[in-house]
């Protein structure tokens, strides 16, 4: 009797209750899910910010090596266009590939911590600059990387500050 009053247990939900908000609430697609979670992904941050950084540092080794006289000794030839370039090009990439690392690092670290805490506040980037900043800094020494890591925390704390207020 009671199955007949009660039905089977497993009926699709035809009407979903949502709360009311002051604005319209749309439900996700599947797709739309998919996308929201590779855009959350550390891995895609850490990627983009490589990508971003390597642009960025391009731009930044291009006008440096733009602006860097060429010093040469007064009895030697001036370069040529052709060994111009060709610094233009190793100074640009250099400057390309360290922005891309950094930023890749940092993003990756700060993401991992915020996953990992389940917090979005000023200290996960200030733990990713310490990060970054030691990490960077430990290839000239161990001073070196204690003042990067404090630097680069400092860094990342007044920047994240000022982009929040």
């Amino acid at each position: 009797v009671a199955m007949e009053l009660v039905g089977n247990f497993n009926r699709p939900r035809t009407n979903i209750v949502l709360p009311r908000t002051f604005v319209p609430t749309v439900l996700r697609s599947d797709q739309e899910k998919q996308i929201m979670a590779v855009w959350d992904s550390c891995i895609f941050k850490a990627v983009l910010s490589a990508g971003a950084g390597f642009v960025l540092g391009a731009g930044l080794g291009l006008f440096s090596a733009s602006i860097t006289p060429n010093v040469t000794l007064p009895n030697e030839q001036p370069p040529s266009a052709r060994q111009v370039l060709q610094e233009m090009k190793v100074s640009t990439l250099g400057y390309a590939k360290n922005f891309a690392a950094i930023g890749c690092m940092f993003a990756g670290v700060e993401c991992t911590i915020e996953s990992y805490r389940g917090k979005t506040d000023w200290k996960n980037g200030t733990l990713a600059g310490a990060v970054t900043g030691g990490a960077l800094g430990l290839r000239a020494g161990l001073k070196a990387g204690f003042v990067g890591a404090m630097g680069f925390a400092a860094f990342s704390t007044a920047i994240d500050y000022y982009m929040r207020h």
